[in-house]
Order: C-alpha cells, then structure tokens, then sequence
C-alpha cells in the first residue's frame, strides 16, 4: 500500500501542526472499524478520521463525514468517557513505521487529570485502534479485541499490557548507515530482487518508494541483487540516502498521480514519485487532502462491494430458481396445449371396455374422431382396469385443462419477478453510495427477498442522489440509479410534459429529460437515451431499443412492485451506448 511509514510521518507533522493544544470535543464511530473525532483548536474545527479497516487503514483530516448509527458503540462509548473534553498535548510516530501515538489530557470520574494514549495501528488486516492509559500501558480496550485463539504472538484485550508489534529485524531508515546498507546488501538473498531489498530490510518502505529508490538510481527494479555491480549498489545508496534526508528534514511534496484517462487516482505520496512516466500529478501542501481525495471514494466502494455480496447472493440464487420455475411453467404450458389426447384416449377405453383386456401395457383402436377411422395406439397401465385407466386419462385432461388457465396467469408474474430481480442486481451495479446499497436492501426486506425489521422508521431518511447529466444543448437529463430513485424521479420530482426514457423490454435505470416546457432536441434524445442504454442490461450491445413518451403517458399498476411501471403512446429510438456520446454529456458532482 502506498500508505506506508513516510506518509504516516508526514500525516503526524500535518496533525502536530494544527491539533496539539485542540479539544475534543465530540467522537463518533460510523462503521465498526471507523472512527471519528472532532476537534476544535485556536478558532477552527477539524474532523480526524482514525479507520482500521483491512482494506482501507488510515489517518488524517478530513472534509466528509458519514450517518451516525442509531445506537453508538461500546468502544465509541467508551472513547466518549475517557476523552470528551480533553485536550491533545502529543502526536507521534514510532520509529518510522505506520503506528501514531495521540496523547490526550482529560477529567476521570473524580474530577481528577487522567492522561490516555490512542494508538493507531496502521497495518492491513492487523490494523487497529487501541486506548491505553499513558503510563501503565494497560489497555483499556480497542476497536478490535485480539483473543489468544486469533494470535498466539501478540494479544489486544482490556487489562493487559499493550506490547508493540514484531518489526521483523527490520530497522528504521533513519538510523541507518552506509556500513549497514552494504553489509546488509551482502547478506542478502542474491535472487532477490533490488527494489524488495528496501522494504525487506528497512521499517515504513512501500513497495512504491522501494521501486522509486531504483528508478531514483536508473537501476532496473527486476535486476536481482547478484546482478548489480559495485557502481550499482554505489548508485542505489545515493538514491536511498537522498530519500532518507528528505524524510528525516520533512521535506514533504504530497502528491498523488492520475491514471491514463485521469478517471481514477493510480497511487500518492508524500515524496515526489517519477516513476510513472508523464501521466498527470496533483500537489498539494496538505497530506490530508490528498489522502481525504484517495480514500474517500476508494473506501465506499470496497463497503459497497461487502455490503453488497450477500444482497447479491441471495438475489442471484432466487433469479436463478425463478428462472428454472418459469422454463418448467411453460414446459407445463406446452403439455397443456396437447390436452384434447388424453380426452379423445379416454373416450375410446370407455367406448371399447368390452375389447380390453386387463394387464396389457397398450391397445390399438379405431379412432371415430378421425374422419379416416384411422387406429390410435393408446398407453395403458397393466396395474389399473380398462375402466381405472380412462378414468386416469379424464382426470390428467381435466387437470391440463385447468393448468392452462393457471398457467396462463402465473407465466406473466413470473416474467415480472425475473425482470424485478434482475432491475435489483443492475441497481446494485449502479450504486455508488452505501445510502443507496441501505435503500436496496429496505426494499428487498419490504418485498420479502431479505429478513430484517420491517417495523417503519420514526424518521424516513432522504432519498438519494440520482444521477444528474446535462446534454450537449444544455437540458437537465436525470438517471435512477435503484428503483426508489425510479420512482421518485418518474412519480414525483418529473412533470407531465417531460419526457420519461426507459430501454425496451428489458432491466434498466428510469430516465427523465426536464422538458420546462420546451421542445426536446434531437440531440439530446439520443443522449439521453444513449444514457438509458448505458445504465440498462444492453450496456454492452448495439443498437438497443429505448422507448421514450411523456412523463403523464407513464403510470404504476396498484401492488406493482418498486420501480416498476407501465406507459403507453411511446416511441422507440435506436442507440449504441458508446463512450463518444456519453463523454460530450457534462456530468453533475453533488
């Protein structure tokens, strides 16, 4: 990760800076492996964000902020108690590795001056945040208990002494020296490749600046440590030792670096990287708004991606079992369409009882229904009697008959629910905020796919953000991301003489052109559309089929479920929903 001990000293010079002297003065944990402080100091508020998440450690100011859950946690709760109104006297880092320690001054029960230590962890999947007090030691609690059943080497229980995490025989950089690097050059594995050897050796070198370092040196990062010559490894100190200065004086360049089509952010640092060739680079004097502009967008979508893989799963696996129940209606269908058979076999046993003899497995008879009384070969059980088996044959002819009227009302619902289920997996798809993941799942609770508390909420919460475009010709275009934005787009926000898009027969996202009483133009139809392709189950094909009509030609059948409507008096328009179309359409941030 890119957040490795040289970010974490410069996230600690940024909150040395502005924090020590602050107050605390509220907590909250809105994830359960989240939390955040506010913190108010010489006139100004600032938010800290402290996250142990395995996939997302961090440490930093940030601008966002999350829904509270209903109830705070214990640790939250316990956080609350031992640090609400203290005041921030230390921030530090050990050694150069990814652990910060915050020292904090508040009351205890008794009025009395009671001095804690926040440790933050910052380490992947062993990430953790952790309430000691500052002069014992002793743990108070963490965000992660540690049992002995989950580490034998090193637990994070209430009332034992925190003891740091093994480093490894790695040392810090800063304290390194030149006899040291090359002794350790030495040693080293001569396979191993040069720009592992930083990062296997030294505390708080990424991957990253390891490969930096070589680049730094015009070394090859895949030239292997037996390979390198004595001007190499002379060059590949340089380097380091450069590296090493610029750490130990702060001289901080936050940065991160954008990929090709500057869509996404490809890695940060505090350093300056060069690595990456001439793609796009973003400065900025604070390491808090680099890492807030990362982590940010990053972080909800690997907790959508959690979020969303049991709704998935069991979505997936109920689509998949309609679908086999609708192959098996129409199987039953087509057989009911043969039905008059069994009718015409059991006329002719009752009409030639006398000729049947009993425990044959067949019988051929003159068929008076043909006009050629051409004979019919009839399938008899030898279990049964003549008389048992036209009965049987009545019955199965009667009971086809009456499944075909079934069937006839059942194969549509069925079709509905397969177009349902397969609108939630594409909502699911299309979500970018966990609100939106937390709408999804209420509905499938509503419609009774997922178990949960059904009990209506004191408050309804907001409603979330659709997608807002603007076309080429400047009209308002807007794109339901779940079928709670469906509805609220088609049936309240839109007006009558707007035009509502949807993709023909098929899954799809509501679109609403905002017509104000004008005429829509040609081009921005087929944006819109192009839109409605694009966030439909034809994404990826040509020429798919949008219809569009008037908002006021759209309606909701009574016990339709969510996002799920019909219209009338529609047009239909051709589109391929391509990247050239879509990238003249400006998109509206919240």
């Amino acid at each position: 990760m890119s957040f490795d001990g040289i970010v974490t000293r410069s996230v600690v010079a940024e909150l040395s800076n502005v924090l020590i002297d602050g107050r605390v003065d509220k907590i909250y944990q809105q994830e359960k492996d989240e939390i955040l402080i506010h913190i108010h100091n010489k006139g100004t508020n600032y938010k800290l964000i402290i996250s142990a998440s395995s996939n997302n450690p961090r440490l930093y100011l940030t601008e966002f902020s999350k829904s509270n859950p209903t109830e705070p946690p214990m640790f939250c709760m316990l956080l609350r108690k031992h640090l609400i109104g203290g005041v921030i006297l230390n921030i530090e880092q050990f050694n150069l590795d990814r652990i910060v320690f915050i020292d904090i001054s508040a009351k205890d029960e008794l009025g009395q001056p009671s001095k804690k230590r926040l440790i933050v962890e910052i380490m992947g999947k062993y990430s953790n945040i952790i309430l000691v007090d500052h002069n014992t030691y002793k743990v108070i609690d963490s965000i992660k208990r540690v049992h002995g059943d989950m580490s034998r080497v090193r637990q994070i229980l209430p009332g034992i002494i925190y003891e740091y995490p093994p480093h490894e025989d790695k040392i810090n950089p800063l304290d390194s020296t030149k006899d040291y690097f090359f002794k350790k050059m030495d040693l080293s594995n001569k396979n191993l490749p040069c720009f592992k050897f930083f990062y296997f050796n030294y505390l708080g070198l990424s991957p990253l600046i390891s490969r930096e370092i070589c680049f730094d040196a015009n070394i090859d990062i895949d030239r292997t440590i037996g390979s390198l010559y004595a001007s190499d490894k002379e060059a590949l100190y340089e380097s380091f030792n450069n590296l090493v200065e610029k750490v130990s004086n702060n001289e901080f360049k936050p940065n991160y670096i954008l990929s090709n089509n500057e869509n996404e952010i490809m890695a940060f640092h505090a350093l300056d990287i060069n690595q990456l060739g001439s793609r796009k680079k973003i400065y900025s004097e604070s390491i808090s708004e680099i890492l807030d502009r990362y982590y940010h967008r990053k972080d909800i979508v690997d907790r959508i991606s959690q979020k969303s893989q049991s709704i998935r799963k069991t979505i997936q696996v109920k689509l998949d079992r309609t679908i086999k129940k609708l192959a098996k209606q129409k199987e039953e269908l087509l057989e009911s369409q043969d039905r008059e058979k069994y009718k015409v076999y059991a006329d002719l046993i009752s009409a030639n009882l006398y000729r049947i003899p009993k425990g044959i497995d067949s019988i051929e008879l003159e068929n008076f229904y043909d006009e050629n009384m051409n004979k019919i070969k009839i399938p008899l059980d030898i279990k049964l009697s003549p008389v048992a088996n036209a009965q049987r044959y009545y019955k199965k002819y009667s009971k086809l008959k009456n499944a075909q009227a079934l069937l006839q009302k059942q194969i549509p619902e069925t079709e509905k629910e397969i177009l349902y289920l397969e609108n939630v997996l594409m909502s699911i798809d299309n979500s970018t905020e966990v609100e939106e993941l937390d709408e999804i799942k209420e509905e499938l609770i509503k419609e009774g796919y997922v178990k949960g508390n059904t009990k209506k909420k004191k408050k309804q919460p907001a409603i979330s953000k659709p997608y807002h475009y603007i076309s080429s010709d400047g009209f308002n275009i807007y794109v339901g991301k779940n079928n709670r934005q469906n509805d609220y787009l088609t049936l309240k926000f839109s007006k009558k003489n707007d035009l509502w898009l949807h993709v023909q027969k098929m899954p799809g996202s509501h679109v609403i052109i905002e017509s104000l009483g004008e005429e829509i133009p040609a081009t921005t139809l087929e944006e819109a559309a192009s839109l409605a392709a694009y966030y439909s189950k034809g994404k990826n094909s040509n020429n798919v089929p949008v219809d569009y009509t008037e908002r006021k030609n759209v309606k909701k059948p009574s016990n339709a479920k969510a996002g799920m409507v019909i219209y009338e008096n529609f047009k239909t328009i051709y589109v391929n929903p391509s990247d050239e179309i879509l990238n003249r359409i400006k998109k509206v941030e919240y």
